[in-house]
């Protein structure tokens, strides 16, 4: 049993690349291929596609299309894509914590000012 309630559509959309998915519009048309590509809007774009009819009478071969974000009813993607999102989202948050937190940062580590301009000892002013 796996935990999506805090996962993004647009993450699994994102680890879909390359899987093979069903998208219906809500026209009612129904396309199977692979995802070649997606964008922040959701827009997608499929490889080797099988369009249907609304009616579900007529089929077409499609090389490649384009379908707009906001006409997707609903998509529907193999259950290795969920695990491979959780995967990549546990990935990014560990990195987050990895690069917060602990050890130097590339400023020293020594909170504001970092060592540099005001207070300190004065360095060596007015010596020649």
């Amino acid at each position: 049993f796996f935990q999506t309630n805090d996962m993004l559509p647009l993450s699994l959309l994102k680890a879909a690349v390359n899987h093979p998915m069903l998208v219906e519009l809500k026209s009612g048309e129904t396309y199977n291929g692979h995802l070649s590509v997606v964008d922040n809007y959701m827009n997608l774009i499929l490889r080797d596609v099988t369009l249907t009819s609304k009616d579900g009478d007529r089929f077409f071969k499609l090389a490649e299309c384009y379908i707009r974000g906001s006409n997707v009813k609903y998509l529907r993607l193999p259950d290795e894509v969920i695990d491979i999102a959780i995967l990549n989202d546990k990935k990014a948050r560990s990195n987050k914590r990895a690069k917060r937190g602990g050890g130097v940062s590339s400023r020293g580590g020594r909170g504001r000012g970092g060592g540099r301009g005001r207070g300190g000892r004065g360095g060596q002013r007015g010596r020649s």
